[in-house]
């Protein structure tokens, strides 16, 4: 009797569509909301093994004149702003190469092109090390032998250490983005096209003119995706400089940074304070981007 009472209940066209919704949104409230409000709340604490102190907003002053977090925001931006130049225009133009007709074999092209996001960062950034290390039989010098040039420290100078974090980047994720506007490309109507080559426009024009209008959603998308991966980057940093602690924090990011004070240190009140400020940052510059290009507007009445 009871379970017809609770099959009839479940099977009840008010309730099923909670029933299918309730793992989501239990999953949410447990790995998500509880986890935001208890860094909301440990972020104005001063923890210590045994020893919980309400601090108020100290974690934030001190923050905010932290040389060495300052840095790791700059590091971060620079990262984003670089990875988001290179990981939208060129996934884009691979994409309009591969769905060409006069393209062969582009399913192998796929493949081959997606390989590098299955690949473990660990395995990656180790492999990226060995190819950018300073000794002279590593990879990048001997291009650069070739080539006439002595021998560089790459990963112990700015620059270059940023050349390492950015090619790695570039290499794991171009397939990835390249299969985002792939998908846009077959949604767009080849008639479009064909009207346009009657018009007799160019091979540019229709590029210029259709593809990039008609890829603004695909194209927003990985933006949004690309500034938040921008701005959490960790674990290749991690592996290029084989740790956390990168020479003169180089390779240091916020989430590196927040890694350092919570993990290393055991500061998880102010490790809390920097994982806020990222999400705050990460909220602000999408929320920004998103305004700019039209996406968050109010509709007309």
């Amino acid at each position: 009797m009871k379970q017809n009472k609770i099959t009839k209940f479940l099977y009840n066209w008010k309730v099923a569509p909670y029933v299918f919704v309730l793992p989501f949104i239990l999953s949410f409230l447990i790995f998500w909301v509880y986890p935001l409000f208890s860094t909301v709340k440990m972020s104005f604490q001063d923890i210590e093994p045994g020893n919980v102190t309400w601090i108020g907003l100290s974690n934030y002053t001190k923050l905010f004149k932290d040389k060495t977090f300052l840095t790791a925001v700059k590091n971060s931006f620079m990262y984003m702003v670089i990875s988001c130049a290179l990981l939208i225009p060129f996934p884009m133009l691979f994409a309009c190469i591969m769905n060409s007709q006069f393209m062969r074999a582009k399913k192998a092209y796929k493949a081959i092109l997606y390989i590098p996001a299955l690949t473990s960062v660990v395995v990656a950034g180790t492999i990226f090390r060995l190819l950018f290390s300073e000794l002279d039989g590593a990879t990048m010098n001997r291009i650069l032998h070739y080539f006439g040039f002595n021998s560089i420290k790459w990963l112990k100078m700015k620059p270059t250490g940023f050349v390492a974090m950015i090619t790695l980047c570039c290499w794991r994720w171009t397939g990835v983005n390249m299969l985002y506007f792939l998908s846009g490309l077959q949604g767009i109507d080849p008639a479009l096209y064909e009207s346009a080559e009657i018009d007799g426009a160019s091979t540019w024009q229709k590029f210029k003119n259709i593809t990039i209008p008609m890829l603004k959603p695909t194209s927003i998308f990985v933006l949004t995706i690309s500034i938040y991966a921008g701005l959490a980057m960790f674990l290749e940093s991690y592996m290029l400089w084989n740790g956390n602690a990168s020479p003169k924090n180089i390779g240091l990011t916020i989430v590196g940074y927040l890694y350092r004070r919570g993990i290393e240190k055991n500061q998880m009140g102010y490790a809390s304070a920097v994982g806020l400020v990222l999400l705050f940052i990460a909220l602000a510059i999408n929320i920004v981007q998103l305004v700019l290009n039209g996406t968050l507007k109010k509709e007309d009445k």
